[in-house]
């Protein structure tokens, strides 16, 4: 039996200790505090690992490297992990690294989620995620139809773009080089070589080279 000092194993996750057996919904998000990152999966309470900080780094000269180009074009918000993505149809409560909603979409914003399908998500790969980033979110995205999926994977030095095709399935998007560019945010591309690199280039750098003036 486990007692105050020898926490059952089974429960205690990442440092938090995680509730037995299925939960619903509204008790996830009654447990789920802005202390814990954690995403419900049909009753399952997934607790994500904290990132490492290269992970961090990447994350957040992403987040600013695309939230000021849809910025200056007018083209809609990027969102980071502070927000839950619900998925009513496949009862998930996900958490992605970034993404993104149009300005059209933006209703679909709740106080603490996005209702739906957002326009595109990126998803960092890190060890403790490459399942569950490369076979499980994949297979939900797809499901629900979040139209452009980005996967970048730091340890093995890939970038991975999805398009979502007529038929509702993930298709891969052919790089021109080096370079891959999104349908879903016009005139938006990156280079998978700025990813990898130590220090990240410079905002400016980038999104100068995709038009953008200082």
């Amino acid at each position: 039996m486990a007692t105050a000092h020898e926490p059952d194993v089974e429960e205690l996750i990442n440092g938090v200790v995680r509730p037995t057996g299925s939960m619903t919904e509204d008790a996830f998000m009654s447990w789920c505090d802005e202390d814990v990152k954690a995403e419900w999966v049909d009753g399952e309470v997934v607790i994500m690992s904290p990132s490492n900080t290269n992970h961090v780094r990447l994350l957040y000269w992403l987040g600013r490297v695309m939230g000021d180009f849809v910025e200056d074009r007018g083209l809609g918000e990027m969102f980071g992990p502070e927000l839950f993505v619900r998925f009513a149809g496949l009862r998930r409560r996900r958490v992605p690294d970034l993404f993104f909603i149009a300005n059209e979409r933006l209703g679909l914003l709740q106080v603490n989620h996005f209702e739906g399908a957002p326009d595109l998500i990126i998803e960092i790969v890190s060890p403790e995620s490459r399942s569950r980033d490369l076979r499980d979110k994949y297979a939900d995205y797809e499901a629900a139809g979040v139209r452009e999926y980005w996967i970048i994977d730091p340890d093995e030095e890939e970038l991975a773009v999805y398009a979502l095709d007529a038929s509702g399935r993930f298709q891969k998007v052919a790089a021109d080089g080096d370079r891959v560019a999104s349908a879903v945010i016009p005139g938006f591309s990156l280079r998978a070589g700025w990813l990898w690199q130590s220090p990240l280039p410079g905002k400016r750098i980038v999104l100068r080279e995709m038009g953008l003036n200082d």
